[in-house]
């Protein structure tokens, strides 16, 4: 299934969500959910969506929190699994995109593509619930029950490249999208 694709069905369901987005995932969800002030960008952190998530999910337990990771970002940091497993998060949603490369560094495959299992990955850590998901359609039908099932849940998105989005830099590193997400966390 396509990234941009699957993007517009979860934000679909996702309302006062705070979801943490990184590199090519963040420019897509976007385009997805545009002028969120919810939307937490983090491009230039490789690894660490996944570790922001944890601590926004630990600081505001009433809101639910999605991570739109990357298998190459989530490849850096493999040790927030067993992290976020341990502490247990019950608002937390981690969806990888699985596509088997550094997209948003050439597109170089990440090492052992098609071989690692993210969400047995995720499984082993301790996460309550994993799934995998590879079809718009098999999206579409299962994600309200995965939003209601106790978190910390984790999806890994089979997915492959949809339409090329802008890359908005200067929005994503301005004072005015950050003073934005702090208010809209901080009612």
């Amino acid at each position: 299934m396509k990234r941009d694709e699957a993007f517009r069905i979860l934000a679909r369901h996702l309302a006062g969500d705070i979801v943490v987005a990184t590199y090519t995932s963040a420019f897509e969800w976007l385009v997805a959910r545009p002028d969120d002030p919810l939307n937490y960008v983090a491009v230039g952190v490789m690894g660490l969506a996944s570790s922001h998530g944890l601590g926004l999910a630990l600081g505001r337990p009433t809101r639910r929190v999605v991570v739109l990771d990357g298998d190459g970002s989530l490849l850096m940091n493999l040790g927030t699994l067993a992290t976020i497993a341990a502490t247990a998060p019950p608002n937390l949603y981690h969806f990888v995109c699985e596509n088997g490369s550094y997209e948003a560094n050439g597109g170089h495959p990440i090492p052992g593509q098609g071989i690692i299992d993210f969400a047995g990955l995720a499984t082993s850590a301790g996460y309550r619930a994993s799934h995998r998901i590879g079809e718009l359609h098999d999206l579409e039908t299962k994600l309200p029950a995965l939003l209601a099932q106790q978190g910390p849940v984790f999806v890994d998105l089979k997915v492959t490249a949809g339409v090329a989005p802008p890359k908005n830099y200067p929005h994503l590193h301005s004072a005015e999208a950050r003073a934005a997400f702090r208010r809209a966390i901080n009612p």
